[in-house]
């Protein structure tokens, strides 16, 4: 087994205020004990060093407890995004393709119902006009059903005319496309390529085997109708959707993993002595490509890059915290978690939950929670 890349570090001695991260545990701690979602895991680095993880409440309720522990996996949902673009900037900087490609330049297939001349930039930044395309729990397992179906997805507005967020069809496509450029299956091309090397494959997964099932947290929403209490969130507990990985958003991850990811972009790249990726490719994925254009599904400009979303200066932003630097910069999964890193304090932090809450209160505790990282720098 590898050994977590991040050494341990303190926060006595790490520069930060301690006061706002004890406010924000014990923030957590009151969610919990008022019902907000049943567990949760933190993950705060500076500058190569774990300086806190800690989980709380229960990965599981019923049919009996389980605490949530430090090996813990959680459901990451789009935050899974971003894990798969480390894999695109890793074949772009090998030459494989380049973002400004049309994407049925490698998969001619995807040309299909005017989509010729979608480019992967396009679709990576969620202009591609297919946002509600979806593949089949069948091609989730099939792989050639799946380029198939992606294949066959149809357009619902102009490529590049809208920012739309695109929840899982985009990915899709981005997963057919390292599948078209390295012949491997797209999981097993992010673990060999990137979590592997990183010392991440026991952290991060895309795609949950059998022997893993007894670390993942079960997913739960809200009770129909405002009704009191929670509920298990069947389609994401299934083996068939832990099997998936599905590319936008059924990875599994601990908190402390998706901080050690971030801390290598935060690195230029390197992470415990490995390099994966140059620091150009990285000044390149992340920035802004969509400028202060609303995004129309989020309700707000998100400042896409090819992976990640950056802060910016607009008055609001989801998730990263209203008081982040412009550079800052991460991405969240539906009504769960954030994950981001600032290149001005060399700081990254996953905060992951695990109950599917809805808006407003989810995205204003987002802001809350992600305000005291910020407020300790």
């Amino acid at each position: 087994m590898s050994t977590f890349p991040l050494a341990s570090g303190s926060l006595a001695q790490s520069g930060l205020r301690t006061e706002p991260i004890e406010r924000l545990q014990a923030l957590i701690e009151r969610h919990i004990a008022d019902g907000r979602y049943p567990g949760c895991q933190i993950a705060l680095a500076r500058d190569g060093r774990l300086l806190l993880e800690r989980s709380f409440g229960h990965a599981q309720t019923a049919p009996s407890e389980k605490a949530a522990a430090a090996d813990t996996l959680w459901l990451l949902y789009s935050n899974t995004k971003v894990v798969l673009a480390t894999a695109l900037w890793k074949l772009a900087e090998q030459g494989a393709f380049r973002f400004t490609d049309r994407l049925s330049d490698h998969v001619p297939e995807f040309a299909r119902h005017g989509k010729r001349d979608i480019t992967v930039l396009q679709v990576i930044t969620h202009q591609g006009g297919f946002p509600g395309a979806e593949v089949s729990e069948a091609g989730w397992a099939d792989h050639g059903r799946m380029r198939d179906e992606v294949c066959n997805f149809t357009l619902e507005w102009t490529p590049g005319s809208r920012v739309v967020y695109h929840p899982l069809a985009a990915h899709w496509a981005l997963a057919t496309l390292i599948e078209a450029l390295t012949g491997q299956d797209y999981r097993a091309y992010v673990r060999q390529a990137i979590l592997e090397p990183l010392g991440l494959a026991q952290d991060i997964h895309v795609g949950i085997t059998e022997r893993e099932d007894a670390r993942v947290s079960t997913m739960y929403e809200p009770m129909p109708g405002g009704a009191p209490g929670i509920r298990v969130q069947a389609a994401s507990n299934t083996p068939a959707w832990r099997r998936a990985g599905i590319p936008g958003g059924g990875g599994y991850g601990t908190a402390r993993g998706m901080a050690a990811l971030y801390q290598m972009m935060l690195r230029g790249g390197e992470l415990n002595g490995v390099r994966v990726l140059s620091p150009r490719t990285l000044a390149y994925a992340i920035r802004n490509y969509t400028g202060d254009r609303v995004d129309e599904f989020m309700g707000m400009p998100m400042h896409r890059g090819l992976g990640p979303h950056l802060r910016g200066t607009t008055p609001g932003i989801r998730g990263l915290g209203a008081f982040a630097s412009p550079a800052t910069f991460g991405h969240g999964g539906v009504g769960t978690s954030y994950c981001w890193a600032d290149p001005e304090s060399g700081v990254s932090f996953a905060y992951i939950t695990n109950n599917r809450v809805p808006d407003p209160w989810h995205s204003e505790r987002l802001d809350v929670v992600s305000n005291q990282i910020h407020a300790s720098l």
